[in-house]
């Protein structure tokens, strides 16, 4: 470890000693002093302050696991709004490579893929532990001079539950970590910057959801471009895919995360006491490898006396969860797993159609893959799109 990372890491140890005995600063003080050093982090003040989507409401340095030596990283915690269009409060990190001018930085709005649903699982920890799957885009990006705002999605704090799989808090999220970047004084990114989203499965979803509400929501953004690789476009579609089969959990966390968004969904009331207990350990417990290892083959059935996903409620939410009303006004590159067993093909297939038909500039690439090696086996196209885009390079098109 270099002397300035060892330097920082003395640094921010003694800090979070120190802070530990000293109440968290007053939200009116927060976006000026960094704090608090403890998981209180993760907990929005009650009530939130006053503002608008994109302010930062706390913030503190950070030591990214795999990033200490290239990259300058900060968590921020921001106001957005959920699924009803309501204020609240989100967390994320904003990372800005080093040797850089930040104020000529791209940024690059990433979404993560799916974490799981315990509070331990959050994205900004992975990214300090050094264990988050999808760092090596992130790291593409860092290496080529971009910035990188990546948010943790609605919901993780100690007391409660990611709105997992949401598209209409997860598009918000994304582009309000954006706005964060920008806004965070440490940072010194500039608020003109070439911005792209990107993501791959629910980072995929988040990418599109942001680049759909992007003209209505953000329309100041800077907006050139969308990078979506195994998007869950049609959750409907994704759900029949995975019942009863290798990837239930998924469906299952989907299933709370939408209860969670939604009041009127009353997942409880559809579940037996399998259900509500095994639900109930995922949540304290379960991240992504417990997702896939403790469920498999699993069907709704099992955990319910009737299949909530059927009823004109569920429905109801699913459709306004659904990609492609809005086509992004920007390129788009989307990928896929030709044999994507978690989030099948020919739904995501679909939604490139839609938006070839609507006149969206649009590549389309598959990839011999299944989901988990589909993360990895279109992030060299993807960094090349996402390299000339920024550069002002005509966007392909294969539609």
């Amino acid at each position: 470890m270099g002397a300035c990372a060892l330097t920082a890491l003395v640094a921010l140890s003694v800090t979070t000693t120190v802070s530990s005995a000293v109440e968290p600063a007053a939200p009116e003080a927060a976006a000026t002093l960094p704090g608090p050093f403890d998981d209180s982090f993760y907990t929005p003040p009650s009530p939130l302050p006053a503002g608008k989507p994109g302010d930062v409401i706390r913030w503190r340095p950070s030591i990214p696991g795999l990033n200490a030596l290239n990259a300058n990283a900060w968590e921020v915690m921001y106001l957005s709004v959920n699924a009803l269009g309501k204020p609240n409060a989100v967390t994320g990190t904003v990372l800005v490579p080093k040797g850089v001018d930040p104020a000529k930085a791209p940024i690059v709005g990433f979404g993560v893929g799916t974490q799981g649903p315990a509070f331990k699982c959050t994205p900004s920890k992975a990214i300090s532990r050094g264990t988050l799957y999808d760092q090596p885009a992130i790291n593409d990006s860092l290496s080529a001079g971009y910035a990188v705002a990546v948010t943790d999605y609605e919901g993780y704090s100690k007391d409660t539950i990611p709105t997992y799989i949401v598209g209409q808090s997860m598009g918000p999220a994304l582009i309000d970590s954006v706005r964060a970047a920008q806004n965070l004084d440490a940072a010194k990114l500039s608020d003109t910057s070439k911005v792209i989203f990107q993501g791959y499965s629910q980072g995929g979803g988040a990418a599109m959801w942001a680049a759909e509400k992007q003209p209505s929501y953000a329309p100041e953004l800077n907006l050139v471009g969308v990078v979506a690789g195994g998007v869950p476009a049609d959750l409907n579609e994704v759900a029949k895919g995975l019942d009863g089969y290798l990837g239930f959990g998924f469906l299952a966390f989907a299933a709370v995360g939408l209860d969670t968004a939604y009041s009127d969904l009353k997942l409880d009331s559809y579940l037996n006491d399998t259900g509500r207990a095994e639900l109930e350990e995922a949540k304290e417990n379960a991240c992504v490898v417990e997702l896939l290892a403790n469920y498999p083959f699993k069907k709704i059935s099992d955990y319910t006396t009737s299949n909530p996903l059927n009823t004109p409620q569920w429905q109801a939410r699913l459709a306004q969860n659904k990609l492609g009303a809005n086509p992004p006004k920007v390129p788009v590159f989307q990928y896929h797993a030709a044999v994507d067993e978690i989030v099948n093909t020919p739904q995501a297939d679909a939604l490139h159609k839609a938006y070839c038909g609507k006149g969206v500039t649009l590549q389309w690439n598959t990839y011999l893959a299944e989901h988990l090696t589909g993360i990895f086996a279109g992030n060299a196209d993807a960094h090349k799109w996402i390299t000339d885009r920024f550069a002002g390079a005509e966007a392909p098109s294969n539609c």
